[in-house]
């Protein structure tokens, strides 16, 4: 029997950002709308979307050897998994994501204790009555099936809801009172599962790729021609992960030199390389940056 990874996406609103990953990655997925059964260009992974509130739960249970969720899905399911590494992406960026306990912004709710024997909506409602249990708060949660911005003031009186850029809450006339959890994207296995050779090795090969493609993301690399004489001044200018990639051009006044660099300085960065004496700079995308 050939070996082979049973391997979990997440569904929703994960779903478009990790195909994204494992495309740079070099994982190329074919998915068809109405199929829950990802097909990947490497025959020894076997992939099935599930929902990331669920994932867990199913990769404890040994129906799947790995998956992709958050922590906070991690947590709520109370699952007993290894959790092989963090992967710092979200449905919006490269950001962790927050649970946060939020109130209409006219409510006379000030503080976490101010929760007591109120009404909350959540989809999160197993960490949130562990959460509020840890403060001496005792309140109603109930599960929220979607929509939770919507509930206050007349379906609860506040909410704990997941939010990136706290867009959302603003919108809906919400403000935040506290944070209760923040949570990443980790990759999961089964503790069985990680304990076979075969399949260990080839999460961490996954898991090498994946990371190698997240750190590419804010990564660029560049190019350009120096003169001999300018050297100094343009090495003062950059930053790189080691030291820059110098070579002899045929005119032995000339070097050519390649390194990469945060993307975020980079619009700042050409000008000043240009004014040093760079020439011929050229900028370039990134797949995966492996240390």
């Amino acid at each position: 029997m050939k070996n082979v990874l049973k391997l979990g996406l997440p569904k929703g609103s994960l779903q478009e950002s990790t195909l994204k990953l494992f495309k740079k990655a070099g994982y190329n997925i074919s998915i068809d709308s109405r199929s829950y059964y990802p097909v990947f260009d490497d025959v020894e992974i076997q992939a099935l979307l599930i929902r990331a509130q669920e994932m867990a739960r199913y990769v404890d249970d040994g129906v799947l050897d790995a998956g992709l969720t958050g922590k906070d899905w991690i947590l709520e399911q109370n699952a007993d998994v290894y959790e092989v590494a963090e992967l710092n992406y979200a449905k919006g960026g490269l950001r962790p994501v927050r649970w946060v306990v939020a109130v209409p912004n006219d409510s006379k709710i000030k503080s976490i204790r101010d929760l007591n024997g109120k009404r909350i909506a959540t989809e999160l409602v197993g960490y949130t009555n562990k959460y509020l249990k840890s403060k001496g708060v005792k309140a109603e949660v109930d599960f929220s099936w979607g929509a939770t911005e919507v509930k206050p003031p007349y379906l609860a009186d506040a909410i704990v809801e997941l939010t990136e850029t706290g867009s959302s809450l603003r919108a809906n006339n919400l403000r935040e009172i506290e944070t209760i959890l923040q949570s990443s994207t980790r990759f999961i296995s089964n503790k069985k599962s990680w304990k076979d050779k075969w399949k260990r090795q080839k999460m961490e090969n996954i898991v090498l790729l994946l990371k190698g493609a997240l750190a590419a993301e804010e990564k660029v690399g560049l190019k350009m021609n120096v003169p001999e004489k300018s050297l100094k001044r343009v090495m003062s200018l950059l930053s790189s992960m080691h030291s820059p990639t110098i070579s002899q051009l045929s005119d032995i006044k000339w070097l050519a030199l390649e390194v990469i660099t945060d993307e975020k300085t980079v619009r700042d960065l050409i000008p000043k390389l240009k004014s040093a004496g760079a020439t011929g700079i050229v900028e370039y995308p990134l797949n995966k940056v492996i240390p």
